[in-house]
């Protein structure tokens, strides 16, 4: 069931989703070559616990640590690790906070030093096709006119859309229904409403959608090996757009 969100909980859920946006920021400075994975989980899950918030992530469907950290192929739910960051990677680290009862949910891929021309391509266009899907929330479009946007804008730049995960409602859930792909067709899906809050998520690939999970049944690679960027923001939609929640 889809829920509308009354202005305190939405005044909630802002308040979790300044905290992920903050933790993002207190990270920032901490990506660059030698820190281990593990490293920045640590430093995320002490971050967002002095905020009076606890990691959303942490023990979720038994998940282990308080942030996803996925490396280049690794596009999302990866484990954090003794992996030590490398010139020329790129990591994206998904991140959630519940403050309240009420989750914030916001993912971005960082450069670690300097990184190759595609590289640079794939987090610029990404994170475009974020705000490309953003566009399209208002009260009476569809969910499925955010998805064309985006799959638009990642095939105009030769960028594999992956299909197998999507976005989501946000509220006393880290995920709730409804479900928010990033590819589909324009005026389908279910009809935006004003207090509805939903996390738009484009994935995408340098090289081809395909995906598959790794042993750990949690980590999705791409199946060819390419390099892949994962940009996110939670928003409630307003009475003539939307409103970014995880941010200042």
């Amino acid at each position: 069931m889809i829920t509308i969100k009354s202005e305190r909980e939405i005044e909630l859920l802002k308040k979790a989703g300044n905290i992920v946006y903050r933790t993002h920021q207190y990270l920032r400075p901490h990506i660059k070559p030698g820190i281990t994975t593990k490293e920045l989980d640590r430093l995320a899950e002490e971050f967002i616990r002095s905020q009076d918030a606890t990691p959303s992530f942490k023990g979720y469907e038994g998940f282990p640590s308080a942030t996803c950290m996925s490396v280049n192929d690794e596009v999302v739910h990866g484990f954090p690790s003794d992996y030590r960051l490398k010139e020329g990677d790129i990591i994206s680290i998904d991140i959630g906070a519940c403050y309240k009862g009420y989750h914030g949910d916001s993912a971005w891929t960082y450069p670690v030093g300097k990184v190759s021309p595609e590289k640079e391509s794939l987090l610029k266009y990404t994170e475009e096709a974020l705000f490309q899907g953003l566009s399209q929330v208002k009260p009476r479009n569809r969910i499925g006119d955010i998805g064309a946007k985006i799959e638009e804008y990642a095939t105009l730049h030769h960028l594999g859309v992956v299909r197998e995960l999507v976005g989501h409602g946000v509220g006393t859930s880290i995920h709730e229904e409804p479900d928010v792909p990033n590819y589909g067709k324009k005026n389908t899906g279910p009809l935006l409403k004003e207090g509805m809050v939903i996390a738009v998520e484009p994935m995408l690939n340098l090289g081809r959608r395909n995906v598959c999970i790794l042993d750990n049944d949690w980590t999705i690679v791409t199946e060819d090996g390419s390099p892949s960027a994962h940009f996110e923001h939670t928003v409630a939609v307003t009475k003539d757009g939307y409103q970014i929640l995880t941010g200042e």
